[in-house]
């Protein structure tokens, strides 16, 4: 028979999705897979359901609803200041996963170096290897998620073509700062270099901390490419409307990756989406305190059970240090914590270059009742779980 593609030999399925099946198979409360359990905003559905019987039923164009695009340059001007041209600069794809693929594959070429912060989400290290290039993994080191700046530059030394950072960051929860940024912008800049941010948890912040738009920064508009979505943002994650915005020839090649990719997103939920766009400062106001609430939720009875944890600034996950559970296997713990204890989490080894296998990674985009349960659960954990 004829030989497989040696690119993809050596993927494993997705360590998220695997926890989510573990999850179903012993009735755990699922906090692995990053999505929540509480309704998308009423207007959004509600606009929604008319749409299923009004249309649009057809394909839009390929790059995005005309009317959808606009509405995300309003956004972007509103909270960046810095307005995007929404037929040059902006295409919509099928969630920020096909964005990223999208981006890596419009400016890499087969033997291009991309730099990868470790941890990472499970998807950089594939997306690069797809478009036939090589990751350079430049660590973060906890608790803070700081990184090393000889080390960074050594790996632009290496003069790749883009580095890739999740700002707020899965899954350790960092936000770089402006001081960081400005730093990454400055090397981009020095060894020209294409700045892939994805920021798809923008919103989702805890005080004091703010986040910068690495295309605001002096000398980056012209070389950053955002990916991004509005999974996180409006409790949609099944809805798969992702985005690039970023220099009009990058989007004019993202465009017809795109369009071989998936030819285009579903046109109704594009039109649906528009109404979430639209929301006033009122709603990030209330999404910021909600997800505040629910952290300290969670936090707050971790601490209580005496769980060492970090921190996280922004985003919606928890890394859990399982070091005195005596595991040398952060994955069969997850297994057994699923079995055991009733609680679905994702191995920290699955985010790491290095040999990290004593973090675990919760998230907690949950309803109140599902952390409280989910917290009493844990509550038997050094019980249950010791080897």
């Amino acid at each position: 028979m004829p030989s497989l593609s040696t690119r993809t030999e050596l993927f494993t399925e997705s360590v998220i999705r695997m926890m989510t099946r573990i999850s179903n198979q012993y009735g755990a409360i699922n906090l692995s897979q990053g999505f929540p359990d509480f309704a998308p905003p009423e207007k959004l559905t509600r606009k929604l359901q008319e749409l299923s019987v009004e249309g649009p039923h057809q394909y839009a164009l390929t790059w995005g609803a005309q009317n959808f695009r606009e509405a995300l340059s309003d956004k972007y001007l509103h909270f960046s200041g810095m307005k995007f041209d929404p037929d040059s600069e902006i295409v919509v794809t099928c969630g920020s996963t096909e964005a990223m693929m999208a981006a890596m594959m419009s400016v890499c070429n087969p033997g291009d170096k991309v730099i990868v912060f470790s941890p990472f989400y499970e998807n950089y290290g594939a997306d690069t290897i797809l478009s036939g290039a090589e990751p350079i993994y430049v660590s973060l080191n906890p608790p803070e998620f700081n990184f090393n700046p000889d080390e960074l530059e050594a790996a632009f030394k290496q003069k790749p073509k883009a580095i890739v950072i999740c700002n707020p960051s899965n899954p350790s929860g960092k936000v770089f700062t402006r001081e960081e940024l400005t730093y990454i912008a400055d090397l981009a800049k020095k060894y020209d270099a294409w700045a892939i941010m994805d920021e798809v948890y923008e919103h989702i912040l805890y005080a004091p901390n703010t986040h910068t738009y690495m295309f605001s920064l002096p000398g980056m508009r012209e070389r950053t490419i955002v990916c991004s979505s509005l999974s996180k943002t409006y409790s949609i994650t099944g809805w798969r409307l992702g985005y690039i915005i970023a220099p009009p020839q990058v989007i004019d090649r993202a465009k017809k990756v795109h369009d071989f990719l998936t030819v285009g997103a579903p046109a109704p939920l594009q039109e649906a989406a528009v109404t979430a766009l639209k929301f006033g400062d009122e709603y990030y106001k209330e999404l910021q305190k909600h997800y505040t609430h629910m952290k300290n939720l969670f936090v707050g009875g971790l601490d209580a059970l005496n769980l060492k944890y970090t921190d996280p600034q922004g985003a919606y996950y928890v890394l859990m240090d399982i070091s005195e559970f005596g595991y040398d296997n952060d994955e069969m713990f997850c297994v057994d914590l699923a079995k055991k204890v009733g609680i679905g989490t994702v191995p920290g080894s699955s985010f790491f270059r290095e040999p990290v296998n004593h973090l675990i990674r919760f998230h907690f985009a949950k309803k109140d009742e599902t952390l409280n349960e989910a917290l009493d659960r844990l509550a038997d954990i050094r019980k249950k779980m010791q080897k």
